[in-house]
């Protein structure tokens, strides 16, 4: 009797843990700490934008004034840039590998291939490989973008009027390509959105569930928010008592949160060492071992 009450536990213990849909546990993260980024003309102004190369285990970022994409460590040194020349309010970047990224400017809501090279200028006169999500926006287009390396796809956020959270699959190569809308932006009840990470790019989290996890941070309503594919909320970090200007966001393959804002400076956010069981996962625990303690005091009388 009693071992088949332990098949059960067990049978049900799994059934809840596979139904929970996994997640970071943003309320268990910490600040590490701040860094800031090069501020003076040239360099990353107005910091828009912020992208992890794990190729370098270095962060690259870009101001809205479109004048470098400025590589930077962990901690904030700067290592090399590379000018630009003719681009428009630069509001969007994500690394895509070998030394590659796409550059999104947010009015024309264009998304440019380019290949990032120390103390050299992108000049967007030259035929840069592009893809164009919609017409002209006034200041409230393409705001975040991020590459999702499982199917080569792209996951974008446009700011407001309205609000959109697109998945694009791009060809750069000839500019063709299509996006249609992931889920509904309304169901995250934010006043704006200003920049998205897929948790794929994250290597320990493929096949776990939490690739399919999605970081979503709101500038106005100051909220960084983890959310699934679907557009449910799995929690949240408030913003609100650290900046107003928070608008970048990228995660390295330790699950380290980087989050830019406009000042320009660096929130890192540290994941929660060790992972704290859920409650739900405390519960299940604690019956079980209230099973396994009365089994064997029945065997004791017995």
């Amino acid at each position: 009797m009693i071992s088949r009450i332990l098949v059960l536990f067990a049978g049900l213990s799994m059934s809840a843990l596979a139904m929970a849909q996994p997640s970071l546990n943003l309320s268990g993260y910490t600040l590490g700490y701040q860094f800031r980024l090069p501020g003076q003309p040239g360099m990353a102004a107005e910091t828009s934008a912020i992208t992890y190369n794990w190729d370098t285990g270095t962060l690259f970022v870009v101001g809205d004034e479109a004048e470098a994409i400025v590589e930077v460590s962990k901690t904030g040194e700067v290592i090399g840039s590379m000018k630009l020349s003719g681009f428009d309010d630069t509001e969007a970047l994500t690394y895509i590998g070998n030394g590659q990224f796409a550059l999104g400017e947010e009015r024309t809501q264009n998304l440019f291939k380019v290949t990032y090279e120390a103390d050299t200028t992108l000049r967007r006169t030259n035929a840069l490989p592009a893809y164009n999500f919609g017409s002209y926006s006034n200041n409230e287009g393409l705001e975040g973008v991020s590459w999702d390396p499982r199917n080569n796809s792209f996951i974008a956020v446009k700011e407001k009027n309205p609000q959109a959270i697109y998945e694009a699959n791009i060809d750069f190569n000839d500019g063709t390509g299509s996006h249609d809308i992931l889920f509904d932006a309304a169901l995250l009840g934010v006043l704006d959105l200003s920049d998205v990470q897929v948790l794929a790019t994250v290597p320990s989290f493929l096949g776990t569930g939490l690739d399919d996890n999605l970081l979503v941070i709101s500038q106005e309503s100051r909220l960084l928010m983890e959310v699934t594919r679907t557009g449910e909320i799995l929690g949240s970090i408030n913003l609100r008592y650290l900046s107003g200007a928070a608008e970048g966001v990228t995660i390295d393959e330790n699950g380290i949160i980087y989050v830019s804002q406009e000042q320009p400076s660096v929130f890192v956010f540290l994941p929660p060492t060790p992972a704290v069981p859920e409650p739900e996962t405390y519960a299940l625990m604690l019956l079980g071992l209230g099973l396994l303690g009365f089994a064997a005091r029945r065997r004791r009388i017995a």
